[in-house]
Formats: C-alpha cells, sequence, structure tokens
C-alpha cells in the first residue's frame, strides 16, 4: 500500500506519539521522526534524500512537490550528518510484531507503561512509544533524562543506554519491572552493580533494521532467527526486519542473502546464545593481524581501574594502524597490555592508552569512533 510520506520534525511529547499511531494504523501518513536541533545542512540532506510530500513542525505543515509515496509507516534516518542519509523503511506489522514480542519477553501485565527517554528520531525510542501503543497505554515521555525524574515516574518498564544506568546506580532500581539496555556495549561492573541494585536488566542487541533489539540477553526474541555465517557476520531473520532502504534498492539488495539480513557485526554462537564481538568495520589491521576492537574493549572493561573505553585503530606509521585505548579511569599503558595479553592473543594489546573524563557519544548514545580515532 502506498502512502504519503511526512517528515516529523517535532521534539519527544504528545503530538509526536499521536502521528506515530496513525502512521501504525494507517489513518495518517507514514513518518519519519527528525529531531528538531539538527542543523540546517543535515536536515535538509535527510530531507532531500527522503523526498516526504510534507515537512511537519511546530510551527505546522508545509508540503513539498517532490513527494515519493512510500510502503512503509515509520522511516529511521540512521545517517546524515555528512554523506548520503541511509534511511531504514519500517512497515507497522514488523514494528508491531517487534512489539509484541518485547511485552512477552519481559512479561508486561495489563496495564503496564513504558518511560521514554531516548531520542524518538532513533528507534529505540520510537519503539517504546510504539510498545505503549501496542499495550493500550500512555507513554511517559520525557525530552532531556533525570535519573531522579526517572525514578519517581511511577512506571514499570524503561529503555536506556549505558551511562542513563550508571547516572540511576544511587537509586532502588527494583521500581522498576524491566530495565532494557541497550545503544552501547555495557562494563560488567556497571551490570553488577545495576543488578545489586535491585535492577532485572535485559541486554538488548538489534538495530534499526531490525526495529530496534530483537535479541534479549543473546536470546532471539520469539519469531527471530540468529545465525553468525562463514564469514563471521551475524544474521537476522523473521517478521521483525525492515522493508528497505529508502529509494536504494541496491543498497537493500546488497543488505540480503535470502531471508537473512547480514549485519555489519561480527558475533559467535554459544550453546544457542549469541554473543557479539563487535562491529565488522572497526577490524583493526595492525601490523598485518587483525584485532576485533569489541573484544579488546570486553576484556578492558574487566580491569578494575577501568571505568569505561573504547578502542579504535589509529594511524600509525610502523604498524598501518595501531590498537589504541580511550579509556575513563587511571591506569597505564603497560597494565592494560599485560590485562590484554592474559586473555588475548599479544597483538590485540594497546600500543596507545589515552585518558578521558568521558567518551564522547552520539545522540543514540554510541561512543562516537569517528571522532576517537582522530582524538578526543
Amino acid at each position: 500500500m502506498s502512502r504519503t510520506l511526512h517528515a516529523v520534525v517535532l521534539p519527544p511529547g504528545p503530538l509526536l506519539a499521536r502521528r506515530l499511531e496513525a502512521a501504525l494504523d494507517g489513518s495518517g501518513p507514514a513518518v519519519c521522526p527528525l529531531p528538531p536541533d539538527l542543523p540546517e545542512p543535515a536536515l535538509r540532506s535527510i530531507i532531500d534524500a527522503l523526498a516526504p510530500a510534507a515537512v511537519e513542525t511546530t510551527a505546522g505543515v508545509t508540503a513539498r512537490d517532490s513527494g515519493v509515496a512510500t510502503d512503509a509507516a515509520v522511516l529511521i534516518a540512521t545517517s546524515g550528518s555528512t554523506g548520503h542519509p541511509k534511511i531504514v523503511e519500517l512497515s507497522a506489522k514488523a514494528l508491531r510484531r517487534s512489539a509484541e514480542a518485547t511485552l512477552a519477553r519481559v512479561g508486561a501485565a495489563p496495564g503496564d507503561r513504558w518511560l521514554c527517554c531516548l531520542p524518538t528520531n532513533h528507534i529505540a525510542g520510537i519503539q517504546v512509544l510504539t510498545r505503549s501503543i501496542v499495550a493500550g497505554t500512555t507513554p511517559d515521555i520525557h525530552e532531556h533524562f533525570d535519573a531522579a525524574t526517572a525514578m519517581a515516574s511511577g512506571v514499570q518498564h524503561i529503555s536506556v543506554v549505558p551511562t542513563q544506568l550508571r547516572r540511576m546506580l544511587d537509586h532502588d532500581l527494583s521500581v522498576f519491572s524491566s530495565i532494557l539496555l541497550g545503544g552501547a556495549a555495557t562494563p560488567p561492573d556497571l551490570l553488577a552493580a545495576a543488578r545489586a541494585a535491585g535492577a532485572r536488566i535485559l541486554t538488548t542487541y538489534g538495530m534499526s533494521e531490525t526495529c530496534g533489539g530483537c535479541v534479549y540477553d543473546g536470546v532471539p526474541l520469539d519469531g527471530v532467527s540468529a545465525a553468525v555465517g562463514d564469514d563471521g557476520r551475524i544474521r537476522l531473520a523473521g517478521p521483525v526486519l525492515f522493508s528497505g532502504y529508502r529509494l536504494q534498492p541496491d543498497l537493500t539488495a546488497a543488505a540480503f542473502d535470502g531471508d537473512w539480513f547480514v549485519t555489519g557485526d561480527l558475533g559467535v554462537m554459544e550453546d544457542g546464545v549469541l554473543r557479539v564481538r563487535g562491529r565488522a568495520d572497526d577490524v583493526i589491521n595492525t601490523g598485518g593481524e587483525k584485532v576485533v576492537a569489541g573484544e579488546v574493549e570486553q576484556v578492558l572493561r574487566a580491569h578494575p581501574a577501568v571505568e569505561d573505553v573504547v578502542v579504535v585503530g589509529r594511524p600509525d606509521p610502523e604498524w598501518g594502524e595501531a590498537v589504541t585505548a580511550v579509556v575513563v579511569g587511571s591506569v597505564t599503558l603497560d597494565e592494560l597490555r599485560d590485562h590484554v595479553r592474559a586473555a588475548l592473543p599479544a597483538h590485540a594489546a594497546p600500543r596507545a592508552v589515552e585518558l578521558v573524563p568521558e567518551i564522547p557519544l552520539l545522540a543514540s548514545g554510541k561512543p562516537d569512533r569517528v571522532r576517537l580515532r582522530r582524538s578526543v
């Protein structure tokens, strides 16, 4: 069913939630939520690639002559600050199936409410709203995250990124029936501290192309299949998959192998449980050896002096790329190298360390790896 598409440049709130509900039930146009604070050049780039029939802001609706219809209900722009944006098309059926499977996995009871404190132009925020719509409840939408306000909200379920969870540690986390945690790798000490504070945490893995999290604690949601191909990449299948990339059929075709969506992540299956090793494009080629940055990060997070860490490859005249640990904490390079060599091959040990007060993040809560590769 071809539908009119609107770019919805609205802050998180009831109006955006109503537009999403109309998109899901078909009574309104398809929507692509975009952040109101996006710089004008980046916004213009996304809108040009999106080709909507209209742009909606708090000031009203502006029609465009270049609109192209869509078969999707919701579209998510996954990039666009530089270069050509990639826009994921999601059907109402896929979004609802994802929401239903999540509600079942967390054991949501009738009337349970969700708190939305994630950006609603990202799939994680949109899915909090979709779960509320499917459950027939009203979401508690916070435009900006505040730990004390979140704790006092009275909702049963919340979805957060690790940085937000760390800010909640001083509170009794048992007030939530479930806390979905995703967006970035989680330090083991953070998980342990949160669970000691009473949290029932489910770690999630997924992306815009899978309607958000589709593997919880390493186990796929009902109806979802996960596998690892011969190339080491994680493959996902099931009713939560996206329909394609907006107006980019070649890119869509390249993303699929039959019914499988081939992700950009490396993983292994261990007794039916998926373990994510890291991004395939974050593999560091150092001195002719390949190092998976995510695996080094996992090891370093277990070091008692490391509060947070991201591992990147930085250009090096001798090694091609130098394994570099950007660390929040107080630790020496020799200590990090010894720690890594106890668990991984010697070539995986960092050759440089940069100590920072905090890891720079994107709006989605993920580390800003482009910036980190240059130096903070």
